[in-house]
């Protein structure tokens, strides 16, 4: 079985869903062959690779394999990558009528400083025969002479309407009988990530071709938000007992870890019925929360610790 995250890769700008101010700009690039080096800043799961793809395919056509090199920084993170392979590559001409070739460094936040200082004489030496496609997830871990050299495009996660087409168009193709609760389910556990989108409902699909909320969140081992608001009610209204307890068996029967919970609690605290102020309090509570976690600190009494704030 194919996976899906490549077998619905988008091919064509068309095709793309989301992003639709940077697919117009690049789109356009493309077709008129002038392009600067670009970088792609964002979260993971969003486009960045597949827009560097698709214009590799749009500008060779069939030759854009031997035109395009795609590296992934986070393998190779030192100099010697820069100097050898991206070097070697970037002092052939292209093979196309296309006056430049590609190289597509992928997480290139994962370089070293050292690396990123002979990236960017690599990318004034060579602007002649080769443009660089540059993405990370934090533009702040480059160094500014890298950032000053790129056309930065700075990707969002997707928005709901986004992953609804993407999963309709999925379930079309693969035959899924499919609700409005369970896209909702699935853009709330992917928190805008199509690779998380296509990957949990291929593991959904592999059991059942009627994919509902619940089986969603057993596949992926997450709580239905439904029962995390409900537990928090439950706390506001003074009941800490039953709340600590349906909380901890939520806990156990997902398999989840301090962290996990802190994040989806925090998401159900907007959709509480209170005033601003305390909304506010509660998530600074939760922020300080998961650094005790974070530093080692013992799950169980700093999730008592959290129900209880809810009850004050």
């Amino acid at each position: 079985m194919e996976i899906w995250i490549e077998k619905y890769r988008p091919s064509t700008f068309a095709e793309i869903r989301g992003q639709k101010n940077i697919v117009e700009r690049i789109e356009a690039m493309t077709t008129q062959k002038s392009m600067p080096h670009l970088m792609f800043a964002g979260p993971s799961g969003v486009g960045k690779s597949t827009i560097a793809l698709v214009i590799a395919r749009t500008l060779f056509g069939e030759k854009w394999r031997e035109n395009f090199l795609e590296l992934n920084a986070s393998d190779d993170r030192g100099i010697d990558i820069v100097r050898n392979t991206i070097k070697n590559f970037a002092r052939l001409k292209s093979i196309s009528n296309v006056p430049f070739k590609i190289i597509f460094l992928d997480e290139c936040d994962s370089l070293t400083k050292d690396a990123q200082q002979a990236l960017r004489r690599t990318m004034e030496n060579f602007t002649k025969s080769t443009r660089f496609i540059l993405s990370c997830n934090f533009s702040s871990k480059l160094i500014e002479p890298i950032k000053s050299r790129c056309a930065v495009f700075r990707f969002t996660a997707l928005e709901e309407n986004d992953v609804k087409e993407i999963v309709e168009h999925i379930a079309k193709n693969e035959k899924l009988k499919i609700s409005d609760g369970t896209i909702k389910a699935l853009f709330d556990i992917s928190d805008g990530d199509c690779r998380k989108v296509e990957n949990a409902l291929q593991s959904c699909a592999s059991i059942s071709n009627k994919i509902t909320p619940e089986l969603i969140y057993d596949m992926v081992a997450a709580v239905n938000p439904i029962e995390i608001k409900n537990i928090l009610e439950i706390a506001i209204k003074g009941d800490f007992v039953r709340a600590r307890d349906l909380l901890f068996d939520v806990r156990l029967k997902r398999g989840l870890n301090g962290l996990d919970i802190i994040k989806q609690i925090q998401k159900e605290i907007w959709n509480l019925k209170l005033d601003d102020k305390k909304k506010i309090r509660l998530i600074d509570k939760c922020g300080e929360i998961e650094f005790r976690l974070v530093e080692g600190s013992d799950e169980h009494i700093q999730l008592e610790t959290l129900l209880v704030n809810f009850i004050e």
